[in-house]
């Protein structure tokens, strides 16, 4: 079997990250991106197709944060999250105050907040019933602190599509953590944001490489990555190096023919929560409960300094096939079993799907670039990151020719009702197809 090439996963980052740049979902960057990678495919096998699927394109023009402190009022920068809206060009001004999203959930009466610039510690709400009483609370804008990555630089990030669409938003921003730590420590008094521009309806993509197998009743085996982006990040190892994974292993794979199919995919609009991997399950639920066998998810997973991690959520008779594989390449790892909804192989465990994230962080809240300007190519180990794909093409090409499959098909049942609860909670279960 072929080896990844640490020469083409480079030529397809660089594509991505140098000459197309930031790809945001529903731009005309992020179709750029998917046209680029279905023409690569093109080179290795005729069954490629581009899948469309709505989603609402962040279409910012300016965006001004100011901070009156000792009575001047201080402009910051900020990142407007995706799916918030903007403030349509107008001013909103409100009272600085400070929200702790660890603690302060507890209390019955938010209402202490209407009106106000919150700073809200902490980036993501992980429930509905805690947004919801946010949102109750009507604060007059957000400004998030993401408390994983303290540095004096904002992030980007985004509001769960499924809880803006059942209870809508206020606008939010991401802001640095030192500045926000600065507001505190100075008593800073009020900020007013300001945000030019619109979230328009637009569509993004899925692009499906196909390589038939041999048996088509034996079932399909799924990769994939992802090649949208967060606002201002080219996203090199966010995920450019998962989309040229992808890429290398339709080459790896074309080599040729196995029993079952392969089915590899490089995904939109992930950046929004996995939308594009939601749909693409939504579209084609009755297909993969009765024919999927596996998914192996790439994301983030080339950092030049790290460690891996292998999140599995399969049968005992999986792990041990996955580390096998990927200590015969020399790669040990961290192993992991959790629900994490916040990937791409998460809708694929929701139909039934056992499933791998391949991820390498290199600090222990994750990635120090996560969702920022400096994910650039030069941040990732080609030749590391080519290993992991060797590793995993091993790994899918025992199931893809494995006489019986059984062993390695299914969930824990534990682990299916956390992630079924998952589904409920953050993505609105089977009722948004």
């Amino acid at each position: 079997m072929r080896n990844a090439s640490e020469q083409e996963l480079r030529r397809h980052v660089e594509t991505l990250c140098n000459h197309i740049g930031i790809r945001l979902a529903g731009s005309a960057q992020e179709n750029q991106a998917a046209q680029y990678i279905y023409q690569e495919g093109l080179k290795y096998t005729e069954h490629c197709r581009i899948e469309e699927f709505p989603v609402m394109e962040r279409c910012v023009e300016s965006e001004v944060l100011e901070v009156l402190q000792d009575g001047v009022w201080k402009k910051y920068p900020c990142s407007l999250f995706g799916s918030s809206p903007t403030t349509d060009g107008k001013t909103l001004e409100g009272e600085l105050v400070l929200f702790d999203s660890h603690t302060d959930y507890q209390r019955d009466d938010l209402s202490g907040l209407k009106g106000k610039a919150v700073i809200h510690l902490g980036c993501h709400i992980d429930t509905a019933e805690k947004y919801g009483k946010l949102m109750k609370a009507e604060p007059a804008f957000l400004l998030f602190v993401d408390t994983r990555y303290p540095g004096t630089l904002p992030l980007a990030d985004g509001l769960f599509p499924s809880y803006v669409a059942a209870m809508g938003a206020k606008p939010t921003v991401n802001v640095a953590y030192m500045d926000a730590w600065n507001w505190c420590n100075a008593k800073a008094e009020k900020a007013r944001l300001t945000v030019c521009g619109r979230t328009k309806r637009s569509v993004s993509t899925n692009v499906v490489i196909e390589l038939p197998g041999t048996d088509p009743d034996a079932g399909i085996l799924f990769a994939g990555g992802h090649h949208d982006t967060q606002a201002g990040t080219a996203g090199a190892d966010d995920n450019a190096i998962g989309s040229a994974a992808v890429l290398e292993l339709a080459r790896i794979f074309s080599e040729r023919p196995h029993r079952r199919t392969f089915r590899l995919i490089s995904f939109g609009a992930e950046e929004q929560l996995s939308v594009g991997s939601a749909s693409y399950v939504r579209k084609h639920r009755a297909e993969l409960e009765a024919k999927g066998v596996f998914m192996c998810n790439f994301d983030s997973f080339g950092s030049s300094l790290g460690w891996t991690v292998l999140n599995v959520n399969a049968m005992p008779p999986v792990m041990e096939l996955i580390r096998k594989s990927f200590h015969d390449k020399e790669i040990y790892f961290k192993e992991g079993c959790e629900v994490i909804p916040f990937t791409d192989q998460f809708a694929f465990a929701v139909a039934g799907i056992p499933g791998i994230w391949v991820f390498r962080p290199n600090c222990e809240s994750g990635l120090f670039y996560h969702h920022r300007v400096d994910n650039t190519p030069d941040k990732i180990g080609y030749a590391t990151a080519a290993r992991h794909i060797d590793a995993a093409a091993e790994m899918l090409s025992v199931l893809a020719d494995a006489e019986n499959i059984v062993p390695f098909r299914g969930i824990p049942p534990e682990t299916a009702k956390s992630i079924e609860a998952e589904w409920q909670e953050v993505f609105g279960g089977w009722k948004n197809a």
